[in-house]
């Protein structure tokens, strides 16, 4: 993005003191602004700042330009922890001096201080500006696929999921070791999801249960990152649309969501589902995912989301055929990595 010359900015800590920046920045460049969203990225980082990068560069005019991160814990089934690059803004008169490189080094840094294995990010295929500048800061093609879906098209009713097989793993198995679905019965999906699975808002109380189910998909103990999950959607639920399932009057499964405004490649709202569990003796033929699927379709649609996404990795099928099956299809965005 910058080719021209490499003038010294000062890089520091992006505070709140530099928001009405940020969002000018931001909105020449998309077109529209996106304050609320950005308010909301740096308010998640006070409260947890060992999980958020925030960076300014500062010239003598003022901020030069910003970039935002965001550490992956358990999302998508991950075992090491990552860093998602998320926003990278540069003033308009301070482009090609090499500010979005100068704050890309310093990224760099703090991802290896806090023990970051690789960065990650995405970028519309069209965006070859974008694109020419992540090939040059050493960006590789991601092992995965981003999926999405309308969720004006999901919500119009039960008919809009198709039919699909069962899909189940051995407990603790399957590439993905993140999400182990069951399908729909022989009965219509709208029956299935009104008189089954009891879908409901995520609650503080859930944690023991969810962690329970997770553990049981996984093999691995991971109560930190879900009780942080949990916390985010207790504190702001504009972000964090997490659902649980019932059967049997006990939690069965359990979906993580969240509403963003924002990131590379977005402009207008949209969901991405970070984990989906259901408890192995559960995940035959309950049709516990696609409730749970069709229930945050339906709170998505209310909140004015326009679409819904996830990535699945290129050797997980089983996870394909559940998304593929219920409606995803290839986003136009593209998914990059950066191993450190």
């Amino acid at each position: 993005m910058e080719t021209i010359s490499r003038v010294p900015v000062a890089i520091r800590a992006l505070g709140v003191e530099d928001l009405g920046a940020v969002v000018a920045i931001d909105a020449e460049q998309q077109g529209r602004s996106r304050r609320a969203y950005i308010e909301r990225r740096v308010q998640a980082a006070l409260r947890e700042p060992t999980l958020h990068a925030q960076l300014a560069a500062i010239d003598d005019k003022g901020l030069a330009g910003f970039m935002l991160g965001r550490v992956l814990e358990g999302e998508f089934g991950r075992h090491d922890t990552g860093l998602r690059l998320e926003l990278l803004g540069v003033r308009a008169d301070a482009r090609g001096r090499r500010v979005g490189t100068q704050l890309f080094d310093a990224l760099l840094a703090w991802a290896r201080r806090h023990g970051v294995r690789e960065l990650r990010t995405a970028a519309s295929w069209r965006d070859t500006r974008l694109l020419h500048w992540m090939d040059a800061m050493g960006f590789e093609l991601a092992p995965i696929t981003i999926v999405e879906r309308a969720v004006e098209r999901a919500a119009e009713g039960a008919q809009a999921l198709p039919e699909r097989e069962t899909v189940a793993l051995e407990r603790g198995q399957g590439p993905g070791h993140e999400i182990d679905f069951g399908a729909r019965e022989s009965n219509d999906f709208e029956r299935q999801a009104r008189g089954h699975a009891d879908v409901r808002a995520m609650a503080p109380a859930d944690l023991g249960e969810i962690v329970r189910i997770d553990r049981a998909i996984t093999g691995r103990e991971r109560s930190g990152y879900i009780g942080r999950r949990l916390m985010e959607t207790m504190s702001d639920s504009a972000i964090r649309v997490s659902l649980t399932a019932r059967l049997d009057g006990v939690i069965v499964g359990f979906v993580m969501a969240r509403a963003d405004w924002g990131d590379f490649g977005r402009t207008e709202p949209v969901a991405v589902i970070d984990t989906l569990g259901v408890d192995p003796e559960y995940a035959t033929r309950r049709g516990v995912g696609r409730a749970m699927l069709r229930q945050l379709f339906a709170n998505l649609d209310a909140l004015r989301v326009e679409r819904v996404e996830t990535v699945i990795s290129h050797h997980d099928l089983p996870m394909a055929g559940f998304f593929v099956g219920n409606g995803f299809e290839p986003s136009q965005r593209l998914a990059f990595v950066r191993r450190l």
